[in-house]
């Protein structure tokens, strides 16, 4: 099925380039409430593909090694503690300027600039880890158990390497986030979230981007440990945040859409597991063999990430 573009906007900022550093481990898997992923075979994509562009297909199998994941994305409570131990800088505090979904938006906020082809998406200044829907925002939105958004890829590598860790590969998120299921569309298996009676994650209800009838309880982000966890112990897995990995984006594919499609995304990173602005009518990625990628300059209020640790 052909897909228009992905919910997610790509800041490509360009001026005043970000220098992210790099940071000894100050923590390690000890101080997180992780899960041991089991070795073995472990499957990436999908024999059942259905957004032909993302190369969500064909299905393979290759050995891991045994690894722990966080049992949920990194928190704001995490995140500031990161912040307070080392002083980091996020790349949308040093631009000034993050991507907020419109109906976020405080009722005075003004003028704002919408992202090309995705004009739900608003520029404003002072949008942060902090400050979610911009100035003044973080008494009504800032919640210390939800996942931290508004971080780049290089924030997200940045906190890792610190919580003596790294992001994930697309093929560990995969097999940590089937559960132990084959070939599974979702981590609870292959039922279909809907608009009636059926809410296993945090996606959007409704007519996207106009009405979100939040049916599953949930606006914007959820609480990181919220709904029911996976066959591993791991939560949100799919929707809530859309998921920084460490691998760059790339089309296992020969065809010319396919082809158009990365050259268009050329630098971008991979992104995994989808949002609450997913719906099955405009973004169906919040499966687990769909994928999207971003520039790793680019901060939402949709993206977050988790950490994995090697054994």
């Amino acid at each position: 099925m052909a897909e228009p573009p992905c919910c997610a906007p790509a800041a490509r900022r360009g001026a005043g380039r970000y220098s992210c550093p790099d940071y000894a481990p100050r923590r390690s898997v000890a101080d997180y409430p992780t899960v041991e992923i089991p070795g073995g075979p472990a499957l990436l994509g999908t024999a059942r593909p259905l957004i032909a562009e993302d190369a969500e297909g064909p299905v393979s199998s290759r050995r891991l090694k045994p690894f722990r994941i966080g049992e949920t994305a990194v928190t704001n409570a995490d995140f500031a503690a990161f912040i307070e131990d080392t002083g980091h800088i996020t790349e949308a505090e040093h631009h000034g300027w993050s991507y907020v979904f419109w109906a976020q938006l405080a009722d005075d906020v003004g003028l704002t600039q919408g992202a090309a082809q995705v004009e739900w998406w608003r520029g404003i200044a002072g949008a942060n880890w902090r400050e979610i829907n911009g100035p003044g925002t973080a008494r009504a939105a800032w919640h210390p158990d939800h996942p931290v958004v508004h971080v780049s890829w290089r924030d997200a590598r940045a906190f890792a390497q610190w919580a003596g860790g790294r992001l994930p590969s697309e093929r560990e998120w995969e097999h940590a986030a089937r559960g132990g299921l084959a070939d599974a569309r979702y981590p609870w298996g292959d039922r279909d979230p809907d608009d009636q009676s059926f809410f296993p994650c945090n996606v959007w209800q409704g007519r996207f981007p106009q009405q979100n009838r939040a049916l599953d309880g949930y606006e914007t982000t959820a609480p990181a440990r919220s709904f029911a966890a996976n066959g591993y112990g791991l939560y949100n897995m799919v929707g809530n945040v859309w998921e920084w990995t460490a691998e760059p984006f790339r089309i296992r594919s020969q065809r010319k859409a396919a082809r158009q499609r990365q050259a268009s995304m050329a630098g971008f990173r991979l992104t995994k597991g989808g949002s609450f602005l997913c719906h099955a009518s405009y973004c169906w990625r919040y499966r687990i063999a769909a994928r999207t990628g971003n520039a790793p300059d680019s901060t939402t209020t949709h993206t977050g990430f988790r950490v994995v640790w090697d054994l």
